[in-house]
C-alpha cells in the first residue's frame, strides 16, 4: 500500500538573518510578530505573506512579543520592554503592481509610546493580563528587579509596581547580612498571571476582576501556583498576601517552556527531559492530583503550544521536529519535519471560535477588496506557526483532529 507523502509546511517565511526567538499572532490572524538574537522585529501580513514592518526594537535578544489593542509590546534580554504603535497593512487599492516589500514600502519604525526597564538575567518572557475589551489597561508581570526568583507584577501604562517579589519566602530585606532562608527553586523561567474565573462566560485570560493568580515555572523543574488573598490591598511587597495554592515538581531538568490553555483550565511545561508536564488549574480535582507527569520518548524539548480549543498540544524539540499530542490522552498526533535546527517557538493562529463562550462566533464573509472571505479566516484558524534557530518561519496547515 503507497504510503501518504509527510506533510510539508504551507508557507516559509525569509523575514530574518538570524535566530528567531519570538513569535505571536494577533487576534484577528492578520499579521505575525516575530522577534530575533539581534533584537530585529518584524511584522508580516498573513494575506500577503510579506514584512509591513521591520526594525532593530532592541539590542539583545528578543524574549518575547505581543499584540495589544493598537499597541505592541516587546521584551528583550537589554533589560528592556517598550510599547509600540500597531503597524498596519496598507489597503489594498493603494498597492499598485502588486504587495510592496520592505526595501519598496520604507517601513519606518512604529512609533514608540513608553519604556520600562526590567531584568533579563532569565530568560523569562512577561506575561500580559489584558484589561476587558475597549480599555487600553493591563497587568505585566516580570523578573523581580534584583532577586531573579521573584516575580513584579507592573500595571499599564502608568507603569506602577503593584506587586513587588511575589514568591520571597522571607520578609528581610536581600540586602541583610543574614536574609535568611531563599527562594530555593532557582530562577524563575515562565511565568502566566491570570484572574480566577474560570466559570465566568469570558476568558479569564482578558478580564481584569477576580481574584489575582501567578502560575511561575522554575531552575528546579518546579511549578508553583499562588493567589493574592488581600482584598483590602492593591499593592503587596515582598510576598506578602501571595498564598501557595499548590507546588509540583515533575521534571528533573531545568523548565524551558510554560503554555497556559486560553480560558486557564490547565498548563503545559516542557524541558530537558522526555516529560510533559500537565498541570490542572481548576478547582475540579483533589490538591495532590493536580499535577501529572506524561513521559514520551523524545527528550530535549524547548517550546509548547497549545491551540485554542484546549484539545491539541505542539512540542518543539531540539531536534527541529514539532510533535502534536492530544491533550486529553497524551497520544502522538503526528510529527512536522523541516527545520534542521531547534523549534524554538511556536504559536497557534487564534480560533474563529470563542471557548469561553457558549455559541460560536458569528464569522462575517465580507466581499469588499480589504476583508477576508469566510474561507480565507477558515483557512488561518487552522494555522501552526513555528520559529528556528535556523532563522525561518514556518506556516502549517493543520488537519481536524476531531474527525
Amino acid at each position: 500500500m503507497e504510503q501518504p507523502l509527510p506533510p510539508t509546511p504551507l508557507h516559509l517565511l525569509r523575514v530574518h538573518s538570524s535566530p528567531v526567538t519570538a513569535i505571536a499572532y494577533s487576534d484577528d490572524n492578520e499579521r505575525i510578530y516575530s522577534g530575533d538574537t539581534s533584537g530585529k522585529v518584524v511584522v508580516t501580513s498573513t494575506r500577503s505573506l510579506r514584512a509591513i514592518a521591520s526594525w532593530n526594537a532592541h539590542t539583545d535578544s528578543v524574549l518575547g512579543v505581543e499584540e495589544w489593542d493598537y499597541q505592541v509590546i516587546t521584551h528583550a534580554r537589554d533589560n528592556k520592554i517598550h510599547v509600540w504603535g500597531r503597524m498596519e497593512e496598507p489597503p489594498l487599492s493603494s498597492r499598485i503592481g502588486g504587495v510592496a516589500g520592505i526595501s519598496d514600502m520604507q517601513a519606518t519604525t512604529p512609533k514608540h509610546c513608553y519604556s520600562m526597564d526590567v531584568n533579563a538575567l532569565n530568560f523569562c518572557r512577561f506575561s500580559l493580563l489584558k484589561a476587558s475589551t475597549g480599555q487600553q489597561l493591563g497587568l505585566i508581570a516580570v523578573p523581580n528587579l534584583v532577586d531573579s526568583t521573584t516575580v513584579d507584577i507592573w500595571s499599564l501604562p502608568s507603569q506602577e509596581r503593584m506587586h513587588a517579589a511575589v514568591g520571597q519566602e522571607v520578609s528581610k530585606s536581600l540586602f541583610s547580612e543574614n536574609p535568611g532562608a531563599r527562594n530555593n527553586s532557582g530562577i524563575v523561567m515562565s511565568i502566566h498571571v491570570y484572574r480566577n474565573l474560570i466559570t465566568s462566560s469570558e476568558p479569564s485570560s482578558s478580564s481584569m476582576t477576580g481574584n489575582l493568580r501567578l502560575l511561575a515555572a522554575y531552575e528546579n523543574g518546579s511549578v508553583v501556583l499562588r493567589e493574592y488573598t488581600r482584598s483590602s490591598k492593591d499593592m503587596s511587597v515582598e510576598g506578602r498576601g501571595w498564598d501557595v495554592i499548590w507546588k509540583f515538581k515533575l521534571h528533573v531538568e531545568t523548565i524551558m517552556a510554560m503554555k497556559v490553555s486560553r480560558v486557564n483550565y490547565f498548563a503545559l511545561t516542557v524541558s530537558a527531559d522526555h516529560i510533559i508536564g500537565y498541570y490542572d488549574l481548576t478547582e475540579d480535582k483533589p490538591r495532590d492530583s493536580r499535577g501529572v507527569a506524561h513521559r514520551t520518548k523524545h527528550p530535549g524539548n524547548g517550546s509548547v503550544a497549545i491551540r485554542d480549543d484546549g484539545k491539541v498540544c505542539a512540542v518543539g524539540g531540539w531536534d527541529g521536529k514539532i510533535r502534536l499530542y492530544s491533550t486529553k490522552s497524551f497520544k502522538p498526533l503526528g510529527t512536522l519535519r523541516y527545520h534542521k535546527e531547534a523549534a524554538q517557538c511556536i504559536q497557534f493562529s487564534r480560533s474563529l471560535y470563542n471557548p469561553g463562550c457558549a455559541g460560536d462566533v458569528d464569522i462575517e464573509d465580507d466581499d469588499s477588496e480589504d476583508n477576508l472571505t469566510q474561507a480565507e479566516q477558515m483557512e488561518r484558524s487552522g494555522w501552526l506557526l513555528v520559529g528556528s534557530k535556523d532563522s525561518r518561519l514556518s506556516i502549517w496547515s493543520l488537519i481536524d483532529f476531531s474527525r
